[in-house]
């Protein structure tokens, strides 16, 4: 029998959601957005994103592993532009992955993500959107770009569908939204 669970109304990209409230750590809940499967969502939000991206030039979008990777094929397909996904494990066929350490507030656990051997061409030199589905500590973000910074590429924006938490501390994020975390 599926739990009860609070959620948070909120539309984005002129799509209702009501994303579900789960505790990450002792007195501290967060809405989740899944956008796995939520096409309708996903179309939007790329739609949405690709304006809000229009003014900047750049090359390529960079995203984690791993439910951000429809929002970054979605916009990669209506800005015309390739996208890259950095793995949150290594697989042999890697070849000289570059590698960063971060941590995820969803799973509370260190996570190193790396950039394919394939890909360090791509973003050499390159202007790199950073596109995430929710920036809420920072961690993931802060991951990537040391990987860009790593491969040579330069950060011409960071976006993501939403930013959570302490609302100042993401004004420089392009977003479609903000959602609050929850203190008991």
């Amino acid at each position: 029998m599926k739990e009860e669970r609070d959620a948070y109304p909120i539309e984005i990209a002129g799509i209702h959601r009501d994303l579900p409230l789960f505790e990450v750590k002792p007195g501290l809940r967060i809405a989740i957005l899944n956008i796995l499967g939520d096409t309708e969502l996903v179309e939007a939000c790329a739609s949405a994103l690709a304006k809000k991206l229009a003014t900047i030039e750049y090359d390529v979008l960079v995203t984690a592993e791993a439910k951000s990777i429809p929002i970054a094929h979605a916009l990669a397909i209506a800005a015309g532009k390739p996208y890259i996904v950095l793995r949150k494990s290594y697989k042999p066929y890697m070849g000289q992955a570059i590698q960063s350490e971060t941590l995820s507030i969803t799973t509370g656990e260190p996570q190193t993500l790396y950039l394919d051997e394939k890909d360090r061409e791509l973003v050499n030199n390159a202007k790199a959107v950073i596109i995430d589905d929710v920036i809420s500590t920072g961690s993931t973000l802060q991951g990537m770009r040391m990987i860009l910074e790593k491969a040579g590429a330069n950060i011409a924006a960071e976006a993501a569908i939403l930013t959570e938490g302490e609302r100042a501390k993401w004004s420089n994020i392009i977003s479609l939204g903000h959602i609050p975390v929850f203190s008991d």
